[in-house]
């Protein structure tokens, strides 16, 4: 199984794709606040939960959502064929790296994947060459809360702890208005949501994928309960972009 599947298949019931609750995702949409008609872009969009709910609250809004997982953008068109959405959503099955669009966008999303770009500069610096000049970004990172051994950082990765990605956000020629910064119970509903997912579908397709996607729950689970469960953090940032005169 590619990980682009099993990673559809692990938010199968928690869509949002980040440790955010409804709740927490809903207040920091409310605070985007974009202008009227805005263009937004959303780099990584997975089942698209979060451009939805975009176009949900703004209703002169349109969107563009790109991933490389054609199964999550077959369910981002349904859901936003449910939600009444559809006609204002363009979806486009290519790597974010290799996405081009002929019109700057007012606001720009990557959550949960700067992994695509190589880490948050240059994910911060990719955005930016999509937003107008003062446009937003709303980007989603991980963080370390403490110190991290030297093992769990080699197999989580190289993250700092929040006031030093909050800088590096700023020092890419954003300003951060606002951040929601994801609370214990999120991140265990999130991984256990995670988890659980992948291990129901695997108990439902027995044979060499089930077996795959056990394997990958289980190791997913051990890293967490035995790693970074209270050490790595995650924060959504919303930016606005500084406006060169």
């Amino acid at each position: 199984m590619d990980r682009q599947l099993i990673s559809h298949l692990a938010h199968a019931d928690h869509p949002i794709a980040a440790p955010i609750s409804e709740e927490h995702l809903d207040r920091l949409l409310r605070r985007v606040k974009p202008p009227e008609g805005a263009r937004i872009l959303d780099l990584g969009c997975g089942a698209g939960f979060w451009l939805i709910r975009l176009l949900e609250l703004y209703g002169g809004a349109t969107a563009d959502g790109v991933d490389i997982s054609q199964p999550a953008l077959d369910a981002a068109r349904a859901a936003a064929t449910e939600k009444g959405v559809s006609e204002r959503l363009g979806l486009h099955l290519v790597s974010a790296t290799d996405f081009s669009a002929a019109e700057p966008y007012d606001l720009v999303l990557c959550v949960g994947s700067t992994h695509a770009f190589g880490g948050l500069t240059p994910t911060l610096e990719q955005m930016k060459s999509f937003l107008r000049p003062g446009g937003l970004a709303l980007v989603g990172e991980g963080f370390y809360e403490r110190e991290p051994s030297d093992e769990l950082r080699a197999d989580v990765g190289e993250y700092e702890d929040l006031a030093r990605t909050v800088a590096r956000a700023e020092s890419s020629g954003f300003r951060t208005i606002h951040a929601h910064t994801s609370e214990p119970g999120e991140w265990d509903e999130y991984e256990w949501s995670w988890t659980g997912s992948l291990l129901r579908w695997a108990l439902a397709h027995p044979g060499p994928d089930g077996d795959q996607a056990r394997a990958a729950a289980l190791e997913h689970r051990g890293l967490w309960l035995n790693g970074y469960r209270g050490v790595l953090g995650f924060v959504t940032l919303l930016l606005a972009a500084d406006v060169v005169e």
